[in-house]
């Protein structure tokens, strides 16, 4: 597994390649505004073929890029929860929500992401889990084999994702949160926003995350 991360845009949001080195195919988890760029052009360099941008939900933030992954990769395919899907087909809400300046074309995904499917990256595998709270059609994407998380905005930069948006569900993030830490302490994460950590850094460290969990 080798492991490609970009951060920026206007909420300096994480965005994650993982490729599989043996069979050079890759895949890019969401793709922040003004970030995907230099990923796709390392994708290019180093002869890997990015197949998907596989969202972890459809905030701003994490699909505005998405013209600029399939612009360069014609084949990638844009897959996401269907719950979240909406967002996608109608960014411009967002944008007049947050009263924000960037324009991010509308789209529909290609396919969906679903709790409990694996999802291949060559001859990586990872399972989906459905991890609603900050966002309905929230997912998180667990290799297991390689101890790695691919989180989205479940737990961030050592605090929690946001639960005060018009769609999120406080009572869900709490039963996301504890689904995910079920997972070995060792697990490799990889946030939607701030550095990559462990579980068990979080664990010990995250105030955000042991209020959530134990409060709910």
């Amino acid at each position: 597994m080798q492991i490609l991360m970009n951060t920026g845009g206007l909420a300096m949001t994480n965005s994650f390649v993982i490729a599989d080195e043996s069979t050079k195919v890759a895949v890019m988890f969401d793709a922040p505004d003004h970030t995907a760029l230099p990923l796709v052009q390392q994708c290019k360099a180093r002869g890997w073929d990015l197949i998907g941008l596989w969202l972890t939900h459809a905030h701003f933030d994490h699909v505005a890029d998405h013209e600029v992954v399939t612009s360069h990769f014609p084949g990638a395919k844009v897959l996401v929860h269907r719950l979240d899907e909406p967002k996608l087909q109608h960014i411009d809400v967002q944008m007049r929500m947050f009263g924000l300046p960037i324009h991010i074309a509308p789209r529909s995904a290609d396919g969906y992401l679903e709790d409990g499917q694996d999802v291949l990256i060559g001859a990586l595998r990872a399972r989906v889990l459905h991890t609603p709270g900050h966002s309905p059609g929230h997912v998180a994407f667990h290799f297991a084999d390689e101890n790695v998380l691919v989180g989205g905005d479940l737990i961030i930069g050592g605090s929690i994702g946001r639960t005060d948006f018009p769609d999120c569900d406080e009572r869900a993030m709490a039963r996301s949160l504890r689904r995910v830490m079920d997972l070995p302490p060792a697990t490799r994460l990889l946030p939607g926003h701030g550095p990559i950590s462990t579980l068990a850094e979080e664990a010990r460290t995250n105030e955000a995350l042991r209020a959530m969990i134990g409060g709910a």
